[in-house]
């Protein structure tokens, strides 16, 4: 990606649900995602999600959306089991937009929000068989951590300011 093409990074709205839906519903045609890939989902989950902290887009200048990341706290009885306190990331990009520096760009913006929050420390459970996404997390700094049945869970330690 050129500079003239990077892409734009801003908090999501409501408005994003359907361009979320699609970088969803690309990924599940990829074979890359099972879980779903609606509008109502991405509205619920990422955007509207009583624990976001935040949740950013990846557009271009015409306003599509090549990828977003999710950037919520962890509380009691999350499904990852991840420490209440740390952040939780999940990061997905289009298939076509992947390795132009779409996923750098994003976590540019989730640090910054994980910095002011105050989080100690991000967790990033990934599918044990997704080395993209295991190579991602790993390039951003996060180490293994811990196991589950099926995904391998990375710490990014957030850097005080």
């Amino acid at each position: 990606m050129s500079r003239l093409d990077q892409p734009i990074i801003r908090e999501a709205v409501e408005a994003d649900a359907d361009g979320i839906a699609k970088v969803l519903t690309e990924l599940v045609a990829a074979g890359k995602r099972s879980k779903d890939s609606n509008a109502a989902f991405a509205l619920g989950h990422y955007i509207s999600d009583p624990e976001r902290i935040r949740c950013s887009v990846a557009v271009t200048p015409n306003g599509e959306i090549l990828g977003f990341q999710s950037l919520k706290l962890a509380t009691e009885n999350n499904p990852y089991e991840v420490a209440v306190g740390w952040g939780i990331i999940g990061t997905h990009i289009r298939p076509s937009a992947a390795r132009r520096g779409v996923g750098r760009a994003l976590f540019e913006s989730t640090l910054e929000a994980a910095r002011y929050k105050g989080l100690p420390a991000i967790d990033a459970t990934i599918g044990a068989a997704n080395p993209e996404g295991l190579g991602y997390y790993e390039a951003m700094g996060f180490r293994e951590y811990r196991r589950m049945e099926g995904a391998i869970c990375k710490i990014f330690h957030v850097p005080k300011v």
